[in-house]
């Protein structure tokens, strides 16, 4: 994030809270109305040139939240009341959910998403993450196989039992002393894929990390992965199904969402490539046509969406045209479906054989 605030000492984000509310009591002395510029952030567009301006780190312009529009009055108000609870939970030195946050005032939030839409809005201000603001996600990622490591003082021992499921680590900040032997990572969309590979002894068997965001992931599972591959220069790859949902949780990983595009430099992971499943794997791999499904017309609307993302043409043209397979054949497929002659058909073959023989884009 640009301009991301260089310390994450509570002391200096308190100060930059009290700053910021002294620049709104000016306003109100001079008879002006409050308002607040925020920087605004996008990963991609639907520019298909490669001449936009989308970027990680640099804002594409601004945003003022003003009380002079009266639409604008309901989303000051909210932003303020969100920004008390953090200076409290700073000031005190305790954590506390978005959804803890949330149930402070239901009342007047009325739903998570106004809640989530202030947060992101006080780390855009403030130049900083949401653990910085004492914010803590509730994890719901999981992890297993050859890999090490202590977090906030408590030892990790995957390795001990490779194919063990671990919770994964809710602040990568706190995380230490990691150590590894796997090959690589291999990320997979599903629980029940994750569950599958476990009583398969996939990690025992190819010494690899697995990790999974059981659909789409959230931020621990993302600034993990992206920790992981920083410190032990591992291949990522990974697996979803091939559907809409499933590539866009793939873009997820690699390029960031658009919801927290301001974060995106710090939870993307340019170096994870498509494993599969391909659209083209129906036919290559032969699969019955009962584990076909049509895709529906929201689905077909949801890839034509992705089809026009700008980093697709520029970085994933590979990916866009298998997306475009999908589009074409007007159907969709689960990872499951590789399984329909062998359960152990996708830990004994499908993946290590692509792995080898460098089947993935």
């Amino acid at each position: 994030m640009v301009g991301r605030s260089s310390s994450s000492n509570p002391s200096d984000v308190l100060r930059q809270i009290k700053g910021f509310v002294l620049l709104l009591i000016q306003d109100i002395s001079r008879n002006r109305a409050p308002s607040v510029a925020l920087d605004r952030f996008r990963i991609y567009c639907s520019d298909p040139s490669g001449n936009c301006i989308c970027n990680y780190d640099l804002p594409i312009g601004k945003e003022i939240i003003s009380l002079e529009k009266e639409s604008h009055a309901y989303r000051l108000d909210v932003l303020l009341r969100v920004l008390q609870i953090i200076q409290q939970l700073l000031q005190e030195k305790r954590h506390a959910s978005k959804r803890d946050i949330y149930y402070m005032h239901p009342s007047v939030f009325l739903e998570q998403a106004v809640v989530d839409r202030a947060i992101n809005d006080i780390c855009i201000l403030l130049k900083c993450s949401r653990h910085h603001l004492n914010v803590v996600p509730v994890g719901k990622g999981l992890v297993m196989g050859w890999l090490r490591f202590v977090e906030a003082g408590r030892k990790s021992c995957c390795i001990r039992s490779p194919d063990t499921a671990y919770p994964v680590p809710v602040n990568s900040e706190d995380i230490k002393d990691i150590a590894s032997v796997a090959k690589y990572v291999l990320v997979v969309e599903k629980e029940t894929v994750f569950q599958r590979l476990a009583n398969d002894q996939f990690c025992e068997r190819n010494h690899c990390i697995v990790i999974t965001g059981r659909g789409y992931p959230d931020v621990p599972t993302r600034r993990f992965l992206r920790h992981l591959v920083e410190q032990l220069h591992l291949p990522v790859y990974c697996l979803v199904d091939s559907d809409p949902y499933g590539f866009d949780i793939l873009t997820t990983y690699r390029f960031g969402s658009m919801q927290m595009a301001y974060d995106a430099m710090l939870m993307h992971v340019p170096e994870l490539r498509w494993l599969g499943v391909f659209p083209s794997d129906f036919e290559k791999y032969n699969l019955p046509d009962h584990c076909l499904l049509h895709l529906t017309s929201e689905d077909k609307k949801k890839v034509e969406a992705m089809l026009s993302r700008c980093y697709l043409h520029k970085e994933a043209p590979k990916w866009r045209l298998e997306l475009e397979i999908m589009l074409q054949k007007g159907v969709k497929f689960e990872i499951e479906a590789l399984s329909v002659n062998s359960l152990s058909f996708l830990s004994d073959w499908y993946i290590p054989s692509k792995i080898q023989n460098g089947y993935y884009i």
